[in-house]
C-alpha cells in the first residue's frame, strides 16, 4: 500500500521546496513527505537501512553537488533502488533534458510552474497516478 511509504523530495530550491509541502498539505495528501536538498543527501537517505524506501522520487533537474542526471544513473545501476520510480520536478523545458531523464530512467516528467494553482494540478496529477499505480512490495 502506498501511503505506508514516504516520497522522497530531491529539491535544492526552498521555494519551490515549501510551494511543493503546501500543495501537499492543500491537497490533503495523506502521506509523508521527505525533504533532502541534493542528490547526495537523498542518496544517503535511500541507502539507510534506518529509512523506508520510498514509494517513488520527486527529483528536481538542476542542483548543486549531484544533478538529476547523475543522482537518476546512480540509483538506476544499483540493484536495490533502481526500482523506485524516479519523476523529474523542473524548471527545464529543454527537449535536451526531457530526453536525457527518460533515456536515464525516469518515470516521468513534470515542468514546474510559477502559478501555484498549475503547481496545484501537477501535484494532484503526480497524487493521483501514483496512488493509482501498482509497485512492487517493499521497494523490490
Amino acid at each position: 500500500m502506498r501511503a505506508s511509504k514516504p516520497i522522497l523530495l530531491v529539491e535544492d530550491d526552498e521555494v519551490d521546496k515549501m510551494t511543493i509541502e503546501r500543495a501537499f498539505t492543500d491537497l490533503k495528501v495523506n502521506i509523508q513527505l521527505v525533504p533532502t536538498y541534493d542528490g547526495e543527501e537523498a542518496l544517503d537517505y535511500l541507502r539507510s537501512r534506518e529509512n523506508k524506501k520510498p514509494c517513488f522520487i520527486l527529483l528536481d533537474w538542476n542542483m548543486p553537488k549531484m544533478n538529476g542526471a547523475e543522482f537518476l544513473t546512480i540509483i538506476k545501476a544499483d540493484n536495490k533502488l533502481k526500482k523506485i520510480p524516479v519523476v523529474i520536478h523542473s524548471t527545464s523545458s529543454t527537449r535536451e533534458d526531457i530526453n536525457k531523464s527518460f533515456e536515464l530512467g525516469a518515470a516521468g516528467y513534470m515542468v514546474k510552474s510559477q502559478d501555484y494553482e498549475e503547481s496545484m494540478n501537477t501535484i494532484r496529477a503526480i497524487d493521483r497516478y501514483w496512488t493509482l499505480c501498482e509497485q512492487p512490495p517493499n521497494g523490490e
